[in-house]
């Protein structure tokens, strides 16, 4: 990818999907590529075994970047899976921006996990869809254009801009 190391890079376990899902990121963000991707060699039949369905060849890991964040996806089997403690927070400009990234985001996935902007993808990996400022209006010094935003928030699914800035602006 480039030649500086990124800090911190997220490390995103799948079971057996990480190629999938690195491909899938990065045909839906601009700025994304997918770099180099490792395979399971001889030393994992050796140490472990194929009980979990891993096998010599299979893709380990996948390095890619979304919008020049870097990640890397693990295919480590079945023990682990995404919670809700972590997500990914997708900051959009305009309501035709959110709409996108929704739409290609929840595609597949878990209908009953969308609430508040938030929803979970055909992987399980949770992302936040919200408008670049909505920060700014939760955490406005007056706690009514606040408190009127974040009831509006909740009962929103999907986040629509309008709605929220009609209810920023009482």
């Amino acid at each position: 990818m480039n030649n500086k190391i990124q800090k911190i890079t997220p490390n995103l376990w799948f079971d057996t999907q990480a190629e999938q899902a690195a491909e899938l990121y990065t045909s839906i963000f601009k700025n994304s590529k997918i770099g180099k991707i490792t395979r399971y060699g001889k030393e994992r039949k050796e140490e472990i075994g194929e009980v979990d369905g891993i096998s010599e060849g299979t893709v380990m890991t996948v390095e890619f970047q979304l919008e020049g964040q870097e990640f890397v996806a693990l295919n480590g089997g079945p023990q682990f899976n995404f919670t809700e403690a972590i997500s990914f927070i997708v900051h959009c400009d305009t309501q035709d921006e959110l709409d996108y990234f929704w739409e290609k985001l929840s595609e597949g996935g878990d209908e009953k996990a969308q609430n508040c902007g938030w929803l979970k993808d055909k992987y399980g990996v949770s992302w936040q869809i919200t408008p670049a400022n909505l920060t700014e209006m939760v955490c406005d010094p007056d706690p009514e254009k606040s408190e009127r935003v974040m009831k509006a928030l909740y009962e929103m699914k999907k986040i629509d801009i309008h709605t929220l800035k009609q209810a920023y602006e009482g």
